[in-house]
């Protein structure tokens, strides 16, 4: 997708199939989908839509079949639409992004209580050896330094 035209012809792409599934298609297993993107390969004959579903497991599912289904009808707007020689085909893949972004959130909590038990563990603890670890002078050639002086 290193081609500007290309990445510009994914953004129309976008649009025009957000507005057909907000507008044309009335498939009952329809979702509420999201775009999240659409990749063009490097020849512009193949398109990846990426997108997400609001729901469970069920309801994912049941976007796929729409999705699918809406396959044919989709690709021809798409194609009228931007009056290109060749329509790329157009696959529908589920982005993992939600799920993802759950798995982080969960990871940071953990990290957050493993930080919070440390702090509360180490809220009374002392050094194992001597508060001031660094050497320092003896005393005693101080004294020996005054008594050599009088």
């Amino acid at each position: 997708m290193g081609n500007p035209r290309y990445i510009k012809v994914a953004e129309q792409m976008k649009v025009i199939i957000a507005e057909l599934l907000e507008r044309r298609i009335k498939d009952p297993r329809l979702g509420f989908v999201t775009l999240t993107d659409v990749r063009l390969t490097g020849d512009g004959r193949e398109a990846t839509v990426f997108y997400t579903v609001l729901g469970d497991e069920a309801e994912r599912v049941a976007s796929a079949v729409a999705l699918k289904s809406a396959g044919g009808l989709i690709r021809s707007t798409v194609g009228k639409q931007l009056g290109m020689k060749f329509t790329p085909t157009i696959a529908f893949v589920l982005d993992a992004v939600p799920e993802t972004a759950a798995e982080m959130d969960a990871l940071l909590a953990a990290a957050r209580a493993s930080d919070a038990d440390l702090a509360a563990r180490s809220a009374g603890a002392t050094y194992a050896g001597d508060a001031d670890p660094y050497k320092k002078p003896a005393e005693d050639d101080a004294s020996e330094d005054d008594a050599e002086e009088n």
